[in-house]
């Protein structure tokens, strides 16, 4: 009995294993873009589109969400038409190999405008395979998993995307010290996208190895699969009823918590505090990696006590406390504030002159590192552009203050903050892949599943960076109006999810 308990074990352990390791490496071809928007926004656009560049990149970047439900319609009706097995090994390749050429693509000094379009449409082809990818892995497991442990299973997938982010980040970082800043500005930001290939052959060798679901194996055997999946799933009121609210009272409010932990909270402390560049992703990268085993605490803990209420809190608890924890963000970098009082040294200043505009002005910058009594230290830098007309208005002068580093105390309550954000995210992204498959027939689970939760993580989320940068650079904005937006779509979500979603667990997936 204990050896085919064992036996039992070992493939549910491999299963996971194959299927996290393929949902891993696509996350981290996905969000490597993110990680990179604004060098890749100096390699796209002019060198004189200001904050606009970093806005155009980041759209380029919300673009592949927008079309991640398309992908889920498109790979869902396959994975329910001939299988899941088949179905998210194919968008493995055509998520490695989009990742592996824009790693390719010269930058805008080489061709024009040519370089965002085709990045654009690389991003587009992310976006499709990634909306098939996640509803076959979720499912794949969730079909392999025994009863009453359905959560803890799945929640090892919900890992993948967070540990995507972090070995995107860790890898960025590597290449960064090891190449130097302006080599990895210049060229070396590549070499993370075309690492992914390396990746993206082991996980397919991986795959080719796995079985179909034996959920979707019986069904087929039983000549009981769906004929028209988009049908069923979208014109039947019932299961329509049951995609509403799942997109509505569940995957809405946890695509912007989601989005908000990780990665507005990565731009927000790189582009609003001008926190140094490995400054900012070791608060991330230190953050992610102590939340990261609470996936699968709340989704053991799911299996127990029920989805709702674990992913509702984590819900409430984003509306409540992202003002105030990006409020001490904005507090604790007030360089200009603080350096009143409390500068302790400033190096000699740098002094540069450059010709620009055809050689009608000069810009001179005058940079200087300073060290503050607090442990803090930056970068300030006054721009002088001086016109070469004699009639022309009096010298506009700029201060810009950047590569903020903290105080070793300063740089833990960051990390701390970061963490409560992201153990959000475990909260409503750790039991929702058991709610989702739960919540469908297995004819048409991959494509009912996928949509609700590509539209609201991938639309509602995956907007988050770019609808908050955005709102924030309206005249009359402040730093923090951005957050208004995954605020007011949590509050949303959690008031529909409370009302109509039921807190019942492990449904039989082979209903």
């Amino acid at each position: 009995m204990s050896s085919k308990k064992d036996n039992v074990t070992q493939s549910i352990t491999q299963v996971i294993a194959a299927s996290s390791l393929g949902t891993l490496i696509e996350w981290y071809d996905f969000y490597i873009f993110g990680s990179l928007a604004v060098i890749i926004g100096n390699q796209l656009f002019p060198s004189d589109a200001g904050a606009s560049a970093l806005i155009n990149t980041l759209a380029i970047f919300a673009a592949g969400f927008i079309v991640r439900p398309f992908g889920a319609l498109v790979f869902g009706r396959l994975g329910d038409l001939i299988g899941r097995k088949y179905t998210f090994l194919l968008t493995l390749v055509l998520m490695g190999g989009s990742t592996f050429l824009i790693g390719l693509i010269p930058s805008y000094s080489s061709i024009g405008y040519a370089a965002p379009i085709l990045v654009l449409i690389l991003r587009l082809v992310q976006g499709l395979a990634l909306g098939g990818e996640y509803g076959g892995a979720a499912t794949y497991v969730a079909e392999h998993a025994p009863a009453g442990k359905r959560g803890f299973f799945t929640s090892w997938i919900q890992t993948t995307a967070t540990l995507g982010l972090f070995l995107s980040l860790g890898i960025i970082v590597l290449t960064k010290n090891i190449l130097g800043a302006d080599t990895f500005a210049d060229w070396g930001w590549r070499i993370p996208f075309l690492l992914s290939i390396l990746l993206v052959g082991v996980s397919i060798y991986i795959r080719m190895k796995m079985h179909e679901s034996p959920v979707f194996t019986k069904l087929k055997s039983e000549g009981k699969i769906s004929s028209n999946p988009l049908k069923e799933s979208f014109q039947k009121k019932a299961n329509f009823k049951m995609v509403l609210l799942a997109l509505f009272g569940a995957t809405m409010g946890q695509g912007v918590i989601w989005y908000t932990g990780q990665f507005y909270a990565q731009s927000f402390l790189e582009n609003t505090c001008k926190l140094d560049f490995n400054e900012s992703r070791y608060i991330l990268l230190w953050a992610i990696l102590f939340a990261t085993p609470f996936f699968v605490v709340f989704g053991s803990w799911s299996d127990k006590v029920g989805r709702k209420w674990i992913m509702l809190t984590g819900m409430l608890l984003g509306i409540v406390f992202y003002r105030p924890i990006y409020q001490y963000f904005i507090d604790a970098t007030n360089v200009k504030e603080f350096e009143k009082t409390e500068l302790l040294s400033e190096s000699t200043p740098v002094i540069t002159r450059e010709v620009v505009k055809g050689g009608l002005d000069s810009v001179i910058t005058s940079t200087s590192s300073k060290v503050l009594k607090n442990g803090m230290t930056f970068k300030e830098s006054t721009i002088t552009v001086v016109p070469e007309d004699v009639l022309a208005p009096v010298p506009a002068v700029q201060t810009v203050i950047k590569d903020v580093t903290l105080s070793d105390s300063t740089f833990t309550v960051f990390i701390l903050l970061v963490f409560f954000q992201v153990l959000l995210v475990t909260m409503v992204y750790g039991p929702i892949a058991a709610f989702l498959v739960e919540l469908f027939p297995t004819q048409i689970r991959y494509t009912s599943m996928s949509l609700p939760y590509h539209i609201g993580n991938g639309v509602f989320g995956g907007l988050v960076p770019f609808i908050a940068t955005l709102v924030a650079s309206f005249q009359g904005s402040t730093p923090l109006s951005g957050l208004w937006y995954p605020i007011g779509v949590a509050a949303l979500s959690f008031v529909i999810g409370a009302v109509y979603i039921s807190n019942r667990v492990d449904r039989n997936v082979m209903d």
